[in-house]
């Protein structure tokens, strides 16, 4: 449609405005995201952040004097979809780099599709450790860290910031039967982390609950689909009367229901801390209610982290801007990180002088701490399981409807006092 229209403007005789100094072709990049289904909203919302990413490497020049396009396929949050989309993107699109999809559970089995035909797989969302343990050379984590090793972070939360008189003794830990739920709820438990096809994959045992002296009193697993029994849950939550109560969702729609039933019921907790729950609609569908919940997050709107696209920089407010301006609502997390698998396959291909994957696995493997790639979810560098070298997960506090950093307190300046013990409803 493009061209035709190009054509009627030149064939009308009027000058054609000179497009940006592109040379002959393109530079295909391929995802498949979860658009529709279960995944639907944190999908769409990868989708805003490479696309975001992908207008501003235009607007800079392109890539290697090319226009870059952005090819995505809705994988309806399907893993069959999603191992024959990235086969096609890979064989019939031809593109030259791929994106990771969302989630563990649709990123474990295309990880192989993009091994088998050495394309380099920058993962935004899959942090399940058994992805990472496959032996593949091809991979990338844009996060801080595996699943298993998440618990760490809360547990060194309340050893740091909570006097030692008025610590969290016992815990009802409450997760979705979801590879990326099940993933963190290995480590804070101690269980072992098993292939699908059998064989250990690593032995987590105490686990970090018990390694703190923590009391697990309750612990209940709820169907990954279609479970809706959110009231039965905080009432057996309430009985348990826990101090900490940690929640595993699977999305922050989960997250949503559950602190509200928590709240329907009365459960008060000194402390909740859950594993979704930085995003707009988690503020949106609880307002007051958010109000002293602790989430993990991989990005925070006031990290002072800088990304760079073109070689120049960009700051978080920067991205935020550009973000809120395309799209008319304000970034989070499940765009940022996108962002930043876009940013660093951008510094590769830059990098390398080439998108030849061979090259670029090259070029990523080589980054280092002092020379890491750059994006706004903090500086990346890997290790030979592709996992990131040195990077803790922040841990963020609904205060008065805005999220504020409470861990760690070295990274950066800024960090905000712990409400503790959380506020009743």
């Amino acid at each position: 449609m493009h061209h035709m229209k190009s054509a009627m403007i030149a064939a009308a005789g009027l000058a054609l405005l000179a497009p940006p100094a592109f040379s002959q072709g393109v530079i295909k990049i391929g995802s498949s995201l979860p658009l529709t289904g279960g995944f639907a909203v944190t999908g769409d919302k990868h989708r805003q952040g490479f696309q975001l990413c992908v207008d501003m490497i235009n607007d800079k020049g392109g890539l290697l004097g090319k226009k870059v396009e952005l090819v995505v396929s809705d994988n309806r949050s399907d893993t069959e979809t999603a191992l024959s989309q990235y086969e096609r993107l890979i064989n019939v699109d031809k593109v030259d780099v791929l994106f990771g999809t969302f989630s563990s559970k649709l990123t474990f089995p295309t990880s192989a599709v993009a091994h088998k035909y050495g394309m380099v797989y920058p993962v935004p969302s899959g942090g399940a450790l058994r992805i990472w343990t496959q032996g593949f050379d091809n991979m990338f984590y844009f996060q801080q860290n595996a699943a298993e090793l998440f618990g760490d972070a809360p547990v060194k939360l309340i050893q740091e910031r909570v006097p030692e008189g008025e610590r969290p003794k016992t815990v009802a830990i409450v997760h979705s039967d979801d590879f990326f739920a099940n993933a963190i709820a290995a480590g804070l438990l101690g269980r072992k982390v098993e292939n699908p096809g059998g064989g250990v994959v690593a032995d987590l045992a105490p686990g970090y609950l018990k390694e703190a002296g923590l009391e697990v009193v309750m612990e209940e697993r709820w169907p990954e689909e279609g479970f809706s029994d959110w009231l039965n849950l905080a009432n057996s939550i309430k009985r348990a009367d826990a101090d900490l109560v940690i929640g595993l969702t699977a999305s922050a729609e989960e997250a949503v229901q559950l602190t509200r039933a928590l709240q329907t019921v009365r459960a008060e907790p000194k402390m909740l801390y859950l594993s979704q729950g930085t995003q707009n609609e988690y503020k949106e569908g609880l307002g007051k209610a958010a109000n002293g919940v602790i989430v993990h997050t991989s990005w925070h709107a006031d990290a002072p982290w800088e990304g760079a696209i073109a070689g120049e920089k960009i700051t978080n407010q920067a991205f935020q801007q550009a973000f809120k301006a395309k799209f008319g609502s304000d970034a989070d997390e499940d765009s940022a990180i996108p962002f930043a698998v876009c940013e660093g396959v951008e510094q590769a291909i830059r990098g390398a002088g080439t998108t030849d994957n061979a090259k670029l696995k090259e070029w990523l493997h080589a980054r280092t701490k002092e020379d890491p790639v750059r994006t706004v979810l903090g500086p990346f560098s890997w290790d030979d399981r592709g996992l990131p070298v040195d990077r803790t997960v922040l841990l963020a506090q609904w205060q008065d409807g805005a999220l504020k950093f409470v861990y760690p307190t070295d990274e950066f300046a800024g960090v905000s006092d712990l409400v503790y013990p959380k506020p009743a409803w």
